[in-house]
């Protein structure tokens, strides 16, 4: 397959035109060209920023009935091509098929929440009367859509992270201009097209692939009002850095722990960080990378990991039994393999796992890893997963805290009162009680702390972002 750019309602990059660089995509798992993607330069993207900044005049005043009907238009095409999508996705990134289905799912899920929160967003009326200076006054705040927003999407989520970018967007009134990553530019361009046949005016969605360098040249532009970004947290916090006056949501990385408490449901919670760990073979930011166990299960909470780790199925993505597939490239698997054997020389023990056979990494299980090496401070993104005990829950809590990253935290106990103790105390953006950190609803509000991130999304959150609040005050005659 090839897919093109999208530059105000025209596909740019087709697979016979010469003036258009053109990208090719490997699947991770077997090395086969999945397909080929238009690769634009400077003259590319500077169309996209004219069109959306001149679409976005009409689009903002566009009727609440059409931004819904849209929005409900993409769900219904994306579940009348919900196999065609989830293959695509499977080959592309190597994510297993089981994963794609659901995450083609949420992907017209989040479109649907979108289109619900059309009707009832941004506006809200305020009683002025419990000041004496407010008789015979009405007070009203409205919210205002921010102009053009500028998205960068990952590879690991190329569908529900980008729907998660355009569909709050667009409901809210902004019109966007979408980056892919470079690793799945087929998938999210996929979706781009697609928004096109839903009935998207001209110029309100843009999709431009291209080099990183010149991404940063466009955000310069004073019509970008925003910038939403997902990837990691080295390049998030510098391009914040270079946007002191915009508006900046960052969604970035972290090393999610899970909390088993001596009074949890053992089989369960074993079960559910080995699933939360190995999915996807690790590559999600609230995958879980720190195990910490009650001293007083941990030798049984480490046998039943062992063998739930072992027997974590691996490989072909294309395998509906497969829950670990293959890391996106060769470098990443060399990343991942690197920090093991770093572990490992340093006195971590291995206890699972730790071999590789292409860019299929085993999940991987180590005991005793030092906070100084790789595994111990910064973010695995693989099949790692680390254990280790705990006295009390205050420990725990505190060990959890001393992280840079703070998104999602798990904690397994049947006591309520310690749950909403450690909700209180962990420093993240989430606390999952009884299920892995690896849980995310869509319209609930999602984002990190400290290294992890800025803002927040979760479509209704995320359109309070992407707009402004402006008061009203009327004076009854």
């Amino acid at each position: 397959m090839h897919a093109e750019m999208l530059i105000d309602g025209f596909f740019v990059g087709g697979p016979c035109d010469q003036s258009v660089g053109k990208q090719v995509i490997r699947a991770p798992f077997t090395g086969k060209i999945v397909g080929t993607a238009a690769e634009g330069g400077w003259s590319e993207l500077k169309a996209c920023l004219d069109a959306a900044d001149e679409a976005f005049g009409d689009w903002r005043r566009s009727s609440r009935s059409v931004r819904q009907d849209l929005l409900r238009n993409v769900a219904k095409i994306v579940r009348e091509r919900s196999e065609e999508l989830s293959e695509l996705l499977a080959l592309e990134v190597g994510k297993p098929i089981t994963a794609s289905r659901g995450e083609v799912a949420r992907l017209a899920l989040t479109f649907d929440l979108a289109a619900d929160q059309v009707a009832k967003f941004g506006v809200k009326s305020i009683s002025l009367d419990q000041d004496p200076r407010g008789e015979g006054y009405q007070g009203s705040v409205l919210r205002f859509p921010l102009g053009v927003i500028f998205c960068i999407v990952p590879y690991n989520w190329p569908y529900n992270l980008t729907a998660h970018k355009i569909a709050p967007a667009l409901a809210a009134g902004n019109t966007v201009i979408v980056k892919p990553s470079p690793l799945a530019p087929l998938s999210t361009l996929a979706l781009i097209r697609i928004l096109h046949e839903a009935g998207c005016p001209p110029g309100v969605v843009n999709a431009w692939n291209g080099h990183s360098s010149l991404a940063q040249k466009a955000l310069a532009d004073p019509r970008v009002k925003m910038l939403s970004f997902t990837g990691s947290a080295t390049v998030g916090w510098k391009l914040k850095e270079l946007l002191p006056d915009r508006k900046v949501t960052l969604e970035l990385g972290g090393d999610a722990s899970a909390i088993i408490c001596r009074d949890a449901d053992l089989d369960w919670a074993t079960k559910r960080v080995v699933a939360g760990a190995f999915s996807y073979a690790g590559q999600i930011c609230i995958s879980i990378q720190h195990v910490l166990i009650d001293s007083a299960i941990y030798e049984q909470a480490k046998s039943m990991l062992v063998a739930q780790t072992r027997e974590c199925p691996t490989g072909d993505p294309m395998l509906a039994s497969t829950v670990c597939g293959p890391m996106i490239s060769s470098e990443a698997a060399d990343r991942v393999m690197a920090a093991i054997e770093e572990a490992v020389e340093m006195g971590a023990k291995l206890l699972a796992g730790g071999g590789r056979h292409g860019n299929v990494i085993q999940p991987t299980l180590l005991e005793n890893v030092s906070a100084e090496v790789a595994l111990g401070r910064e973010e695995a993104f693989g099949p790692v997963l680390t254990i280790s005990s705990f006295e009390t829950t205050d420990e725990a809590v505190k060990q959890v805290n001393a992280s840079q990253y703070g998104i999602h935290t798990g904690v397994f106990t049947s006591d309520f009162r310690l749950a909403e103790s450690m909700f209180r105390d962990l420093e993240v953006g989430g606390v999952v009680i009884n299920d892995f950190p690896t849980l995310r609803f869509d319209n609930m509000p999602y984002g990190g702390v400290k290294r992890s991130g800025f803002g927040r999304e979760g479509v209704r959150y995320a359109m309070e972002e992407m707009s402004e609040l402006k008061s009203l005050v009327i004076r009854q005659l």
